[in-house]
């Protein structure tokens, strides 16, 4: 028996003192207003502390005190070297506090607590890890200019950079920003959502503690109306990084309009495809996997494969596969280690996903599988995995992001249908191809408009790979050196060179 599956997680949970106050210049500080909003658990709707209501007041204090520290260059004017070593330490802190950190992550919104230990605070440190040793390797460049010239092409940090993330994986989508853009030498600005703050309030101290100055790294907790607001309108923010939803993606765009015109990199939704052709040689495979994808995370993953598309040749029999999969994922204690699905972020989503199963029902789709609310007596906000069978493009369910453990399977008749329903779709996050056929493989993926297409698997990943989308699913990338485009400006600097 391991050290984590001996642990008392319950007794942990009882005795937690979550601090809700925001981070500013190096402090918790209460909000500007004194007000707070309280946030439960999504587990079983107790009580985890009150979090301060961060509002333009406290965004503002938040953006003088990431601007005051980039422009006397306490981080941004240290050798790239040096915040190599910072933020080392940062990733080390993190994962010594894993434990705090996943109990944190696992009350806040919902996740069971093995998958926030093996999962969510691991990649958390290594992606801070692999951006602090990727920043003393990254070159500028020499343009190939003619011989009476030299043309220098520089990359310099940004300034502030306002990072606004959602709640289903608050640590993993923190660290995506926070990792590029501290290592590049930007000054950072954090909102969490409103519905998961903790784990980011708590990021912050420890990167005080491994060394990163005061007033580099703020975290102002709040409602997207107000702090999310006021930072994307803050004329001294040259940059945002906003991970969520297509409707507030608008917004954010419009924000910059509105003020200083800065950068907007947003990662949005989607409705990603999962492709079987009947030449797969191992469907029980492939809906093994997608159920897996699917279900992880109780569904609340942009890139979920939602969309299931199969052959009508095999699409009786894989359903049916799929079908057998719905078992192992029945929602349960998330603090229990053997639990694999949690429990919905809050009482509004809980709503929204049994909306959907409502309206799929209505439209014509059958449920198979699943489709009620469970652990309604736990006091918490639990949905049962659900696989909609007859769906089509035009539902509802098969065309709006539901975020939530709600899987469409359509049909399709050869492979031009299959592109064609696949791409029909507002989004492009990710996709998925599964053919025998190295040539349909190659094939079908180049004519997918989505970000990642993934061939015989899902959602295999790595810090070195970008992650982003094509059309409504968003702009920019995060992770890899990609990600570095988004924190920092080009300069080029020419220099004319006369005969001697």
């Amino acid at each position: 028996m391991t050290q984590t599956s001996r642990t008392d997680w319950h007794a942990r949970a009882a005795s937690l003192q979550a601090d809700g106050r925001a981070f500013i210049a190096g402090q918790r500080v209460a909000s500007a207003s004194g007000e707070t909003f309280a946030k439960h658990s999504p587990i079983d709707g107790r009580l985890l502390g009150a979090i301060a209501r961060g509002q333009a007041a406290d965004i503002a204090a938040a953006v003088a005190s990431a601007r005051a520290a980039f422009d006397d260059g306490r981080w941004s004017a240290r050798p790239p070297a040096a915040r190599k070593k910072v933020l080392l330490r940062f990733a080390d802190a993190i994962l010594a506090a894993r434990d705090e950190l996943a109990l944190l992550e696992t009350l806040d919104m919902g996740k069971p607590i093995q998958y926030a230990l093996t999962v969510d605070v691991p990649a958390a440190a290594r992606c801070i890890a692999w951006y602090a040793e990727a920043i003393d390797k990254v070159y500028d460049e020499i343009a190939p200019t003619g011989p009476n010239a030299l043309a220098l092409i520089q990359r310099e940090a940004m300034g502030v950079v306002g990072a606004i993330v959602p709640w289903n994986y608050p640590m993993i989508m923190a660290a995506w920003k926070l990792g590029p853009a501290l290592a590049a030498g930007n000054s950072v600005v954090l909102k969490p959502s409103e519905k998961s703050p903790l784990t980011a309030l708590r990021l912050a101290e420890l990167a005080l503690a491994a060394g990163l100055p005061e007033g580099v790294l703020n975290v102002v907790p709040g409602y997207g109306h107000e702090a999310g607001e006021a930072l994307a309108l803050h004329m001294e923010v040259d940059a945002v990084g906003f991970t969520g939803s297509t409707r507030v993606g608008r917004k954010m765009l419009e924000y910059a309009g509105r003020s200083n015109l800065k950068r907007v990199y947003n990662e949005l939704g989607g409705k990603s495809a999962f492709i079987v052709f009947p030449d797969f040689d191992d469907i029980a495979r492939a809906a093994k996997t997608v159920a897996g994808a699917m279900f992880f995370n109780q569904g609340e993953s942009c890139n979920a494969p939602s969309r299931v598309l199969v052959h009508e040749s095999i699409a009786d029999q894989f359903v049916e596969l799929v079908a057998a999969q719905a078992p192992r994922y029945q929602p349960g204690d998330p603090l229990d280690v053997s639990t694999v699905m949690g429990a919905i972020v809050d009482e509004t989503q809980l709503k929204t996903v049994l909306g959907y199963i409502e309206s799929g029902t209505s439209e014509g789709a059958r449920a198979i599988v699943g489709g009620r609310q469970a652990r309604s007596d736990s006091g918490g906000f639990y949905v049962e995995p659900t696989v909609f069978d007859g769906a089509t493009n035009q539902m509802k369910i098969a065309r709006e992001e539901i975020f939530g453990p709600v899987m469409s399977v359509l049909r399709f008749k050869d492979e031009a249908d299959a592109v064609a329903q696949a791409n029909a779709s507002a989004y492009g996050l990710q996709a998925s191809v599964w053919s025998s056929h190295i040539d349909r493989a190659h094939r079908v993926a180049r004519a997918l408009k989505a970000g990642t297409v993934h061939v015989n698997q899902y959602d295999e990943d790595d810090i070195t790979v970008p992650f982003g989308g094509y059309k409504q699913s968003g702009n920019g990338r995060d992770k890899s050196l990609h990600a570095f485009d988004k924190y920092t400006e080009l300069k080029t600097t020419w220099l004319r060179i006369n005969a001697g």
